[in-house]
Order: structure tokens, then C-alpha cells, then sequence
């Protein structure tokens, strides 16, 4: 099994919700963080909750994935605080859910540029050092809308973006494993976190919406497999999901 004490991971989205769960999770288990998100209010009281919860050492970078003087100063300070990166978590996301012919123009500009951009531009940027050091693991969290075929409805510029991140994923997990570079997808249900706690309570049923528990627990099983394992995706899925019907109607105010 892995040792994870000591290791340094950079989480992204790492504020509040999935991401904030992960650094929280991670933090028990001996790891230290460098943590990025763009609210740096909310990123530094995560910061402190982490450091008063465990005795970790962890570095708050405020950081908007879509820009890569951003995520090259987030990679740049990770390295110089801890003088390497073991991990990458991969999480920062925004949603959006509109029939397409009604999507605002910017939202599909943001969804590129958080959804994909700010995925592949923060791997590449970690990637250098991770074959530097001769291993490392890099954990995307995807999502579960990419096992409907065809996309959801009203979702699919969302989900279309996610796919292309899950053929990435693969992709990466095959030119990186000779490095000693482990890649693996982590394929979410709905999340009870604060994106879904803004929508509308009367139109979900909250048994469809699962903690962020089995996707921390995830993680560390992607983490923790023996050396010469890589799980290369890991579905998570309420029980209660439905297949033919939405679990979140578009027709509500959307979440910023």
C-alpha cells in the first residue's frame, strides 16, 4: 500500500463543497496542501478549519483555473513552498443547465475555460515535476452525466465538456503510466454540496443527492491501490439516481 504521509497535494476548487472534503480527508491522512481557490476569503477559512484539524502544513493560493498566469503562479508557489507535488486533484467546476438554443453566450465560454482548460492547463503545468521526481498521481473529478448516452438534456454543453475531459483522462493515464505517473477519473452522482444547496429544495428529492463521503473515500482508494495498480475511472452513484428523469430540473435560478 501507498505511505501518504509527507506527500504534498494541490487541490483546486479547494474552498468549499467536493474539493474542500478531499483537502479535509487528505489533511488526516499526513498530507500536506497547497489548496487554490477564487474566492480567498472562503479559501483561507478553509485553510484554517484544515490546520486546526490536523497538524499539516497548508498554502491557500487564490487562483481562477481559466487563466494561466494563475495557475502557473498556483504551481510556481507549491513547488517553492514544499519543493514538489506528489498529487493533483483536479476539482474546480461550474454548472450551467439551459436547452442550448437558451445557454447565455458567456456561460459556454466559462464552462470551456473551467471545465476543460483549467483541467488540462493545470496537468500540464504539474505533469514536468511529477516526471522529475519519478511518480506521482493525478485525480480529475469528472462526473457522472457521462455515463447517459446521449448527454442529459439542457445539460449537454456541460456534459459534452466533461466527456472530453474523461478522453483526456484516458488518454493521459496511457503516455503516463511508463512515467510512474498513475491517472484516474472520479465519475460523481449529484453532490449534496453549496452548488445543489442554492437550487430550488421543492424540485429535488433530497435521497438522490449523495455526501461527499464516497468521493473522499474514492480518492484515497485511488491513492492507497499497490504500486502497480491504477484505477483508471471510479464511478460514484446514488443508489436513487433516476436514468430517465432529470434529478435537477433547468428550469430555476442557477447557482453563480
Amino acid at each position: 500500500m501507498t505511505e501518504l504521509k509527507n506527500k504534498v497535494a494541490l487541490i483546486t476548487g479547494a474552498s468549499r463543497g467536493i474539493g474542500k472534503a478531499i483537502a479535509m480527508t487528505l489533511a488526516k491522512e499526513g498530507i500536506n496542501l497547497s489548496i487554490a481557490s477564487r474566492d480567498k476569503k472562503s479559501l483561507d477559512e478553509a485553510a484554517d478549519e484544515i490546520r486546526r484539524h490536523s497538524s499539516v502544513k497548508v498554502l491557500a493560493v487564490p487562483t481562477d483555473v481559466t487563466k494561466q498566469d494563475n495557475l502557473e503562479n498556483l504551481v510556481d508557489k507549491t513547488i517553492n513552498e514544499f519543493g514538489k507535488i506528489d498529487i493533483l486533484i483536479n476539482n474546480a467546476g461550474i454548472s450551467s443547465q439551459h436547452p442550448f438554443h437558451k445557454q447565455p453566450l458567456d456561460d459556454i465560454e466559462k464552462l470551456m475555460r473551467t471545465n476543460f482548460f483549467g483541467y488540462v492547463m493545470c496537468t500540464r503545468l504539474v505533469i514536468p515535476h511529477m516526471v522529475k521526481n519519478n511518480g506521482g498521481a493525478i485525480i480529475s473529478i469528472v462526473s457522472g452525466s457521462t455515463l447517459v448516452d446521449p448527454p442529459p438534456r439542457n445539460f449537454i454543453v456541460y456534459t459534452s465538456l466533461k466527456w472530453a475531459l474523461r478522453a483526456f483522462t484516458k488518454g493521459l493515464f496511457w503516455e503516463m503510466r511508463d512515467l510512474g505517473i498513475k491517472v484516474t477519473s472520479i465519475l460523481p452522482g449529484v453532490t449534496d454540496t453549496a452548488l445543489t444547496g442554492s437550487l430550488d429544495k421543492s424540485t429535488i428529492e433530497p435521497s438522490r443527492l449523495m455526501t461527499t463521503e464516497a468521493i473522499e473515500k474514492a480518492v484515497l482508494f485511488a491513492l492507497t491501490v499497490p504500486a502497480n495498480v491504477c484505477p483508471l475511472e471510479i464511478s460514484v452513484i446514488n443508489q436513487q439516481t433516476p436514468w430517465k428523469t432529470p434529478i435537477i430540473p433547468y428550469q430555476q435560478q442557477h447557482p453563480k
